[in-house]
């Protein structure tokens, strides 16, 4: 392995199932707060007309005041428009001076250069410090441009906030000028997924600079099937999560990124297996007929680690489930 090595990033977060919630619409944020989802954005971007920008804005600052969105074991995150309008600083400066020391992260739409991440981190460097605020606030951003894509991998290492990185599909499409059917979903003229390439790149950046690859979002909320196929593609690379437009998906992130019982388990015989090896002075060893070594190791430490913070995440709520009982 190399001597150059990323540490993952900080804190680690569960983040099988993200739920945009418009905040134009404060009336979905209880409902939010209450549901399944490991992850809630409240959107200033494309979910609100721009007649409506200044009042989401203040919706935002509000519900993030008034629910304790970690205390329900959910990440709280506001995406913020891009830097290319005239809303960007505002969203920044106003959500980040009233209610920063309740935000987890800030989600930055349609990235194309490193310097769109180190604009955003210069501005909560000096909002935090000027506000006191405790914790450093993450920056999670949306490949979702030609541009981006180009540059994904120095977009990747364009900050020490970053923590993950979403694809954001529909934009892409756009910008490339993809023919597409649904958003998110496969065109039947194209031999295969034509969104891999895309996918494969962005996680292999994510990976080998420690950030999280979120998949982006299933335009079609009516179709169940279309969309756990997709999430299970984006699973297969590597993705941990993917985004849900609408409560109904929510738990089909959930089950298509939690281990299953049986993988979790053979993780662990994996792991004990290899123990009792190299306490034998052994590197390798056997199990179920199949030979198992390091690679193997890390492996199932990637599904012992995600299982166990699944735990803990179901533990924190379940006192919160009972109450409302």
């Amino acid at each position: 392995m190399s001597l150059t090595r990323y540490e993952p990033a900080h804190p680690p977060r569960l983040q099988r199932s993200e739920l945009a919630v418009p905040g134009s619409q404060p009336a979905m944020f209880e409902k939010a707060l209450r549901g399944e989802a490991d992850y809630v954005f409240l959107d200033l971007e494309d979910a609100v007309a721009p007649a409506d920008k200044e009042q989401a804005r203040k919706n935002v600052v509000a519900g993030l005041l008034e629910h304790d969105w970690n205390s329900r074991g959910k990440t709280i995150s506001v995406r913020v428009n891009g830097i290319d309008t005239h809303y960007m600083y505002r969203d920044v400066v106003d959500i980040v001076e009233e209610a920063g020391h309740r935000l987890d992260v800030v989600l930055v739409p349609k990235v194309g250069v490193p310097a769109d991440v180190y604009l955003v981190d210069a501005l909560l460097t000096q909002i935090e410090t000027a506000r006191h605020i405790s914790h450093r606030i993450g920056i999670e951003v949306l490949i979702e441009t030609a541009l981006g894509m180009a540059n994904v991998e120095a977009i990747a290492q364009a900050s020490r906030r970053l923590e993950a990185m979403h694809f954001g599909v529909a934009d892409l499409a756009a910008s490339l000028r993809a023919r597409t059917v649904n958003i998110g979903g496969l065109n039947p003229d194209y031999p295969g997924d034509q969104w891999h390439a895309a996918l494969a790149r962005m996680v292999t950046a994510c990976r080998a600079y420690g950030l999280r690859p979120i998949d982006g979002p299933y335009g079609d909320f009516k179709d169940p099937d279309g969309y756990v196929a997709a999430a299970r593609r984006a699973a297969a690379l590597g993705y941990e999560g993917k985004w849900a437009i609408h409560p109904s998906q929510i738990p089909l992130a959930n089950e298509v990124f939690t281990p299953p019982a049986a993988e979790v388990d053979r993780a662990r015989r994996i792991l004990l297996a290899l123990d009792e090896a190299a306490r034998a002075g052994r590197g390798a060893a056997q199990l179920d007929g199949r030979m198992i070594d390091a690679a193997s190791a890390r492996m199932a430490q990637n599904v012992v680690q995600i299982a166990s913070a699944i735990a803990d995440r179901a533990k924190a709520t379940t006192p919160l489930a009972a109450a409302r009982a």
